[in-house]
């Protein structure tokens, strides 16, 4: 039995929770919203970041969502693939995987620190949306192909669904098309129609600048 601890507004749960759509994989979701729930995730998973897949069928705990879409992959295989077989397919999308990962959430992140701070610095603001518009154009002359990478949904589309959705209520795509488009077409896949849906209701208490 597959079991996510998330929270629903997590971007890094949402991609989590992407992967585990696409393929119908059944599992149960544990929210952390209140301090019990918390407390018990911290018994759990003393580190207390989330999410985390608990597969007690391998007795396994398995953090990070990069390693959890992995471990999906290779033990609850469905009809899609999020890790091509191929060697360097696979290395593209584990890049793109660590470039929205790394290159988007890291400055949405700090944004969202920095409205949530009682030391807000504007300044620090403005330099991490300078550096989501330069990762933006990297990412816009690039790209090519109806998904991340290539034809074929995987997951480094798992990650850029949160990334450009986050990341856009920050800084706007209006200048970068590609990109633009390319996060419509992500928002009407089943699996991220869903993971969106099932997120609105909390959006409201999403930090407002």
């Amino acid at each position: 039995m597959l079991t996510l601890y998330a929270h629903p507004l997590s971007s890094y749960c949402w991609k989590a929770l992407i992967a585990l759509y696409e393929n119908d994989t059944p599992f149960e979701l544990h929210l952390l919203e209140s301090a019990e729930s918390w407390s018990k995730f911290k018994e759990l998973w003393p580190i207390g970041k989330m999410p985390l897949l608990a597969d007690s069928d391998r007795n396994a705990l398995i953090p990070e969502a990069s390693i959890i879409i992995e471990y999906l992959d290779a033990h609850y295989r469905g009809r899609t693939r999020f890790i091509p077989d191929d060697t360097e397919r696979a290395r593209e999308v584990r890049l793109k995987d660590r470039l929205f990962d790394l290159y988007l959430q890291g400055p949405m992140q700090r944004i969202t620190n920095e409205i949530l701070s009682p030391e807000r610095s504007n300044t620090a603001i403005a330099q991490a949306k300078e550096n989501l518009r330069t990762a933006y154009g990297a990412l816009e002359s690039s790209f090519d192909s109806r998904f991340a990478v290539g034809d074929t949904f995987s997951m480094a589309d798992c990650a850029a669904f949160p990334a450009l959705f986050y990341g856009a209520m920050r800084t706007p795509l209006d200048d970068f098309p590609k990109l633009s488009a390319y996060l419509e077409r992500l928002k009407k896949r089943p699996s991220i129609a869903r993971v969106y849906k099932e997120a609105e209701p909390y959006l409201n208490y999403t930090p407002k600048e």
